[in-house]
């Protein structure tokens, strides 16, 4: 490059630098208090606008650090991300307050809360429609949402939200026995008869009591009926008739007509 040109050089890149300087963006709650910060993110948060809420909660637990309002925040956050689809930093913003914060008179709902996420993962946006429940759909999400139910029942047995942590307990032991019959009328189907005696003795013996029993034991009689093992359906019959000696449809028919929500 000739002598001459590189001042000009010189100038041009300092100008370039400077403009990009220039273009920061300022941060608009620079100024704000901790209370002002707090009040716009709820505002977005009962607004809808979850995206925005979430990073104003971020910069109230650095302004607030150490105190009651950082909590909240971060208990909002999770909420504002859970609302918004990000279920995973839902759930480790949680898991990071819990460990944080086991003192914190809001445990019972974190808790709460990470058990609703995963529950509600399991079930789907448009599951309902679908008649695609929780039993058919992946089951770790669903342990995990009952670990957390779980601890809260146990822990704060008188919590507002433990009626309804109950409740999606008993749905969600149900819909994991569910899952195994599920298994077990897959492998049916398709012939495997052994494979679906399995299944559906793990129902059985995991999940004693759980409308599920009935089909596992209706795969077991059909399963050893089709093997040709007659003592061993006979007993399985004998249970099933026993145990449900007033039914009259089929599991299927229910199956088909029962939605997930029957439980509330």
């Amino acid at each position: 490059m000739p002598r001459h040109r590189l001042p000009l050089f010189a100038a041009l890149l300092a100008a370039a630098l400077l403009a990009g300087c220039n273009t920061t963006k300022e941060d608009p709650t620079a100024k704000w208090t901790p209370d002002r910060i707090y009040t716009e993110a709820k505002e977005e948060l009962n607004g809808g606008g979850y995206d925005k809420a979430v990073p104003l909660f971020e910069k109230l637990e650095g302004r607030a650090a150490g105190t009651p309002l950082a909590q909240q925040a971060q208990i909002d956050k999770a909420y504002a991300q859970y609302k918004a689809g990000d279920k995973a930093q839902a759930i480790a913003t949680l898991d990071r307050f819990i460990k944080l914060h086991p003192a914190s008179p809001a445990l019972d709902y974190a808790l709460y809360l990470k058990g609703l996420v995963n529950f509600n993962e399991n079930l789907g946006l448009f599951s309902w429609l679908s008649r695609q429940d929780l039993s058919e759909r992946d089951q770790k999400a669903a342990k995990d949402s009952f670990e957390a139910f779980n601890e809260l029942v146990n822990r704060f047995p008188d919590s507002r939200y433990a009626a309804d942590s109950r409740q999606r307990m008993t749905y969600i032991v149900n819909s994991l026995a569910q899952y195994e019959v599920h298994v077990a009328r897959y492998y049916y189907s398709r012939g495997a008869y052994v494979a679906a005696i399995a299944r559906a003795q793990t129902a059985i013996t995991e999940y004693e009591g759980v409308p599920a029993i009935k089909e596992a034991l209706e795969i077991l009689v059909n399963s050893y009926d089709k093997l040709g093992m007659n003592q061993l359906r006979d007993d399985a019959k004998r249970v099933l008739e026993s145990t449900y000696p007033a039914a009259q449809e089929t599991t299927a028919q229910r199956r088909k007509s029962a939605p997930w929500w029957k439980f509330w």
